[in-house]
């Protein structure tokens, strides 16, 4: 299974790729951060990062799609930054007719390090380690989305499989 994950956010978007089973190694296919200038109007940011995950998906070709749920932050311009961004991601997913899976950020962080209230510092160590990259990814921001694409891989691709023997068992 080959997910693309998602850490939104305008000023910089984590991306990464990765390949693998439930219950495997996961394989570090891709990660970058989209970046965009807060000084450029909205819409052209918005479309910016539209158009580099629309090639992102043409180029890796993911089965699904993970993007970070927007949660709760005492900032509401951050929030609202973060919550467009994220839409735009479920919007390329969709116009390529992927699946997604939206996951908290304590989902993310126990599925990979068994602890939903581990640091950063803790996350990117765990993605390092799963993906056994020589150097750590960063900025966080890609690890985030590297850590999302595993979650997927072990958590959602187990859902995957569940609801596929339940529809040919009908």
């Amino acid at each position: 299974m080959r997910v693309l994950g998602v850490d939104p956010g305008l000023t910089r978007c984590g991306v990464g790729v990765v390949e693998g089973l439930p219950g495997r190694p996961c394989r570090l296919v891709h990660y970058e951060v989209v970046t965009s200038d807060a000084d450029l109007d909205l819409a052209h940011r918005l479309l910016a990062l539209d158009e580099r995950l629309a090639a992102l998906v043409a180029e890796h070709k993911p089965e699904s799609v993970a993007v970070e749920r927007v949660f709760s932050q005492h900032n509401v311009r951050t929030v609202m930054g973060t919550a467009q961004a994220g839409a735009v991601a479920v919007l390329a997913a969709a116009r390529a007719g992927l699946p997604v899976q939206m996951y908290t950020p304590s989902e993310v962080k126990a599925a990979v390090s068994g602890n939903g209230q581990a640091d950063k510092a803790q996350v990117t160590a765990m993605v390092t380690r799963i993906l056994k990259l020589e150097v750590a990814p960063r900025p966080a921001d890609a690890a985030d989305a590297l850590a999302l694409a595993i979650c997927h891989v072990w958590r959602g691709g187990t859902r995957e499989r569940i609801a596929a023997a339940v529809r040919r068992a009908r």
